[in-house]
């Protein structure tokens, strides 16, 4: 027996015959190097003249700083808890006011506003308000920073001037919908108060008009009715008032807390006083005269407190920074942003070149373990069973 055979057979007594070893595809690489890295390049050339044919996109970019709020009582209160606060307010999910600015930017009352001034229907070529808002959409980010806690609007479009021009209305229709909607607690109050200012304006107009149709005067009646009705009017007024105001409290804070029980310590004194006073006497010659006189005064009274608690709630509201200031505003961009060519040529030679290694490894595969026993088997059985079905 020759001596080399015998020496070689441990080598190739494991290898079966159908297997493919990594030399065999390295033959089939070198056979085929050209095409690998012709067609590549080629592709690679084809997608970067394609993108010249693309339209290019700009983008505009705009950040600015949100109002900044002052801590409302319940926030103080909170705060005060120490590291247990962190716990409730991330319990409770809140989030913070840029982000509520964020969402408005996103709302269909500034995107339909955008849409319709600068005819975005037509420039996207669509019929429907619904798809416009959809592409528009893919077209704007909205983003938060988390350090800074600015707010950045990028807009998208094939015109720079266009997409400036939209980044910057889109502040300011954001500044028309907070100066609409009560955002704050402070003009949450300041709502609040204004209602019932001009609910208490209506009222007094009508005392006032009733008082005058009386046929009395103040000179015909003794000092001590009218004392007892400005009195009166003065009790009820402020029992009014510091009902409105237990009111306004209830929303940020709950029943146990030391503000709300001093309300209601003193609205209780206060009733007891009023029901006191709630007493016309039976043939007085003014008691008609005294009960229209004593509304009058009350509505006035009730009139003037609003008017201060209005007022303070406007200075609050002033103090809270509502104003949006702009950090940079947008400027039609010099560059395009889209489409990348040479990104896009890199990566269409890169997966052209590995689909075509592929191809050629998968077909060198095949070709050496077409002809085997093996294969051969399988392909025969693989046949019959098309044919059972």
């Amino acid at each position: 027996m020759d001596p080399r055979s015998t020496a070689a057979q441990p080598f190739n007594a494991g290898q079966d015959e159908s297997e493919v070893t990594l030399l065999d595809m390295a033959i089939a690489l070198a056979e085929h190097w050209k095409l690998v890295l012709a067609l590549p390049l080629l592709c690679g050339l084809a997608a970067w003249a394609a993108t010249h044919l693309m339209q290019p996109i700009f983008t505009a970019r705009v950040s600015f700083l949100p109002p900044q709020q002052q801590s409302s009582a319940a926030a103080t209160a909170l705060s005060s808890l120490g590291a247990i606060s962190g716990l409730a307010g991330a319990a409770a999910g809140l989030r913070t006011p840029a982000d509520q600015y964020a969402a408005l930017l996103q709302s269909e009352n500034v995107e339909n506003r955008i849409i319709n001034e600068f005819k975005l229907k037509e420039a996207y070529e669509f019929d429907l308000l619904f798809d416009t808002r959809r592409e528009f959409r893919k077209r704007v980010r909205v983003a938060v920073g988390k350090k800074d806690g600015l707010i950045s609007v990028e807009v998208d479009d094939e015109s720079p001037q266009r997409a400036a021009a939209m980044c910057n209305r889109m502040v300011d229709e954001l500044r028309r919908l907070t100066s609409e909607l009560a955002l704050t607690e402070a003009q949450q109050r300041r709502v609040f108060f204004e209602n019932q200012l001009k609910s208490t304006r209506q009222s007094l107009n009508a005392a006032q008009t009733a008082l005058q149709s009386s046929g009395f005067n103040a000179g015909a009646l003794r000092a001590e009715p009218r004392a007892a009705a400005e009195g009166y009017a003065k009790l009820k007024a402020e029992m009014t008032s510091t009902e409105v105001q237990l009111q306004a409290l209830r929303s940020s804070l709950t029943d146990t807390s030391p503000e709300v029980q001093r309300l209601l310590t003193t609205l209780a004194a206060l009733r007891t006083q009023v029901s006191r006073l709630e007493t016309v006497v039976p043939g007085n010659v003014g008691a008609d005269y005294v009960s229209k006189f004593r509304e009058f005064k009350y509505q006035e009274t009730l009139f003037e407190l609003f008017s201060r608690q209005y007022e303070l709630a406007r200075l609050d509201e002033s103090k809270e920074g509502t104003l949006i200031q702009v950090v940079d505003a947008a400027t039609p961009a010099e560059k395009k942003t889209r489409p990348r060519r040479a990104l896009i040529a890199a990566v269409t030679s890169l997966a052209t070149g590995l689909l075509l290694i592929t191809g050629i490894m998968l077909r060198r595969s095949w070709r050496l373990t077409a002809n085997t026993a093996a294969t051969t088997l399988k392909m025969d059985q693989l046949r019959a069973a098309f044919k059972k079905r």
